[in-house]
């Protein structure tokens, strides 16, 4: 199956592929990036207020003469400068040349303030005055949209994750809960086994899938995704869009969900280790430095 469209509580669909511009930054060269992946094929961009790079989503929207209703657009309120909800959507709106966005989500549950309930409020009211489409949430765990569904009148279309084979364990309690109350799971930074954890257990099904499919790892790892149900966000082009049509067997999920898992405790055990080790190399510190105090206490006293 291609990348599909994926249907939304809020009675809208949102495709299953996305561009991110995370880590474009600003200027030229996000303009360019984004004129590569429209023409890739590539049709629902993600941004946010952070990435401060609005503007030149729509820049290239308006230079390439594409109808609002052919690009999908995701941006974030990310409390940057200090602006509220209903300033931040309305800037966004300004920079990306648009009267409404497909998606605002709230970038993270720490810009939740006062709480919870109170910014989806004020979420709920962009939905309301036609300013987004859909609304959701990112970074969200199953125990802070539990406190959200406990007075939203709008239920978050989506929540966009971290999610990939090595923390899929640890994200399954959000995966279940949002499934259960028919939220979208988003996913970024997919490719982290290959990217940013090479040599770990989820490499060795990825190869065997990958030489039988005739595929990249990278395309295995988003059809992973797809099969989980998930849209995935990524940053890369050319190839990706091919990886819709890869379909993983029930075993092949099985086989990296198996392997992310164990590669999850070694990487727990890694990053608890090098907690510990600069713990143990702050108290030797310490303890040298206490022993150079009371060394020198030892002799003004002598003196």
């Amino acid at each position: 199956m291609p990348w599909d469209l994926i249907p939304l509580n809020s009675g809208y669909s949102i495709p299953s592929l996305a561009y991110g511009t995370g880590t474009l930054g600003s200027g030229q060269w996000p303009i360019d990036q984004l004129t590569q992946a429209f023409d890739t094929g590539f049709y629902h961009i993600d941004t946010a207020q952070l990435y401060r790079n609005e503007a030149e989503v729509g820049i290239t929207i308006g230079q390439l003469g594409l109808e609002r209703s052919d690009v999908f657009i995701t941006t974030k309120f990310s409390g940057l400068n200090g602006l509220d909800i209903p300033t931040s959507i309305r800037n966004s709106l300004e920079y990306l040349n648009t009267s409404y966005v497909d998606l605002y989500l709230i970038h993270n549950p720490d810009l939740a303030v006062p709480d919870i309930p109170t910014v989806w409020a004020q979420m709920e009211k962009v939905q309301e005055e036609g300013l987004a489409r859909s609304i959701g949430v990112s970074n969200f765990n199953e125990k802070q949209l539990e406190i959200l569904l406990s007075s939203a009148k709008i239920k978050p279309a989506a929540n966009q994750i971290y999610l990939q084979p090595y923390n899929y364990q640890q994200q399954l309690p959000t995966l279940e809960y949002a499934a259960k109350y028919d939220i979208v799971i988003e996913a970024y930074s997919a490719l982290t086994p290959v990217t940013g954890e090479p040599g770990g257990p989820v490499d060795a099904p990825l190869n065997e899938i990958a030489t039988r499919l005739g595929a990249t790892t990278d395309q295995i790892l988003l059809a992973w995704i797809k099969a989980k149900g998930a849209v995935v966000v990524t940053a890369r082009l050319l190839s990706y869009l091919s990886a819709g049509d890869l379909e993983l067997s029930a075993e092949d999920v099985k086989a990296i969900d198996t392997a992310g898992a164990i590669g999850e405790k070694r990487i727990i055990v890694r990053h608890g280790l090098r907690k510990l080790g600069v713990g143990v190399v702050f108290g030797i510190l310490i303890l040298a430095a206490c022993s150079c105090f009371k060394g020198r206490n030892k002799r003004s006293n002598v003196a």
